[in-house]
């Protein structure tokens, strides 16, 4: 079960911080490019470890993700994840673009309306 956690976790983190990039692009960035970008995050927002390298994910991410059509995909991708793994500590993970010094305009949580954050 932990090996399903971890990636499912990344996602959700992931999507929220791609949510507010500029969009230039045509292809939705996915759930498994999500989890890439924010593996290294897991043990910090599980309480199981430091920040270490988990910015170099988040900004990667967060350049990553360059439309629209990304922006909302990977906020999906965290929405679906937030509320189904009571391991992560939301507010460390709400957290996560200011420790990384990447400026999004929300709040990570499962309760945000992505609608509301990814035009342009």
């Amino acid at each position: 079960m932990a090996g399903i956690i971890k990636p499912m976790c990344i996602v959700l983190f992931a999507a929220v911080l791609v949510v507010a990039v500029a969009p230039r692009g045509e292809a939705a960035v996915g759930c498994g490019t999500v989890v890439s970008y924010l593996n290294p995050c897991l043990p910090y927002v599980t309480n199981k470890g430091p920040l270490g390298s988990c910015c170099s994910g988040v900004k990667g991410l967060y350049g990553a993700a360059q439309t629209t059509q990304d922006r909302q995909s990977v906020c999906s991708c965290l929405k679906s994840l937030a509320g189904s793994y009571a391991d992560v500590d939301l507010n460390k993970a709400a957290g996560l673009p200011g420790q990384c010094g990447v400026n999004i305009p929300y709040k990570i949580s499962p309760s945000t309306d992505c609608s509301k954050y990814v035009h342009v």
